[in-house]
């Protein structure tokens, strides 16, 4: 899949979210997964917008604990975006 825009990057998260949702995932799972894509996405994708890159930012001058909560705070930013789509 290309993704061309932020809009775009959220409605995919957002599709894989609500995938991981109705097969019973556990949200814990899901925020450490979330997690653990950030970490690849900040050490192997060359961020395409200003928003991506705002986020790779963000991520590299955090802690662990900080950077679950920005994870989480994805995850809480998808869910409300997605829905409103």
């Amino acid at each position: 899949m290309d993704i061309n825009s932020f809009d775009q990057w959220i409605d995919t998260l957002g599709d894989a979210l609500e995938n991981a949702k109705e097969i019973g995932m556990p949200e814990k799972l899901v925020e450490r997964g979330a997690a653990q894509l950030g970490e690849y996405l900040a050490n192997h994708v060359n961020p395409d917008v200003p928003e991506n890159r705002f986020l790779k930012e963000l991520w590299e001058i955090s802690d662990e604990k900080e950077k679950q909560a920005l994870a989480n705070m994805m995850i809480k930013y998808v869910e409300h975006y997605h829905n409103k789509h």
